[in-house]
């Protein structure tokens, strides 16, 4: 992988440096960001994590007592099942069918929330990354950070746009 990604920053130097305008190529400032650990290793993740837990612990506690619940039943079910009339087992049967669905709806809907929630928090999280990222690109005058053949910042610098619609312009 970081070999990927030390080939993919050669390969945009040696390009800029083959651009018109960039003879000093070398004098370009590169940088790039490992976004996944960022987002894994930083405090803000951390805390994101933190209220996930809190908000959707309890709720998943409760999910696994009903799946611990239904198990109990589903052995009681197995272990006196030859003891039992077959009106009795059925609707032992039936019961733990309903409380399967029942368990299944839930744990869906958890998973919904769930997901909801883990996006919203790091969509909040990716903002603030990337406001770092860009004080940090204006600070320490970077003309490019990349992640993963992904632009993050370009200065105006190495920006190109304009020239190409210019030349576009006058054909």
């Amino acid at each position: 992988m970081k070999i990927k990604q030390v080939i993919l920053i050669s390969l945009a130097v040696i390009c800029l440096g083959f651009l018109p305008g960039f003879a000093d190529a070398a004098g370009l400032k590169i940088g790039y960001v490992n976004m996944a650990k960022v987002i894994k290793k930083s405090p803000q993740a951390e805390n994101a994590l933190k209220k996930l837990r809190a908000e959707f612990g309890p709720r998943d506690k409760k999910l696994v007592a009903k799946r611990n619940a239904i198990k109990v039943l589903e052995q009681n079910l197995i272990k006196n099942s030859q003891v039992m009339k077959p009106s009795e087992r059925r609707l032992k049967e039936r019961d733990i069918i309903q409380k399967k669905r029942e368990l299944r709806r839930e744990s869906q809907e958890f998973n919904e929330d769930y997901s909801l929630r883990r996006n919203e928090e790091l969509a909040s999280l990716q903002k603030v990354v990337k406001k770092a990222i860009l004080e940090i690109a204006r600070r320490d005058r970077f003309d490019l950070i990349v992640h993963e053949g992904v632009t993050l910042y370009s200065s105006k610098r190495i920006d190109l746009t304009e020239k190409v619609l210019r030349k576009l312009g006058k054909k």
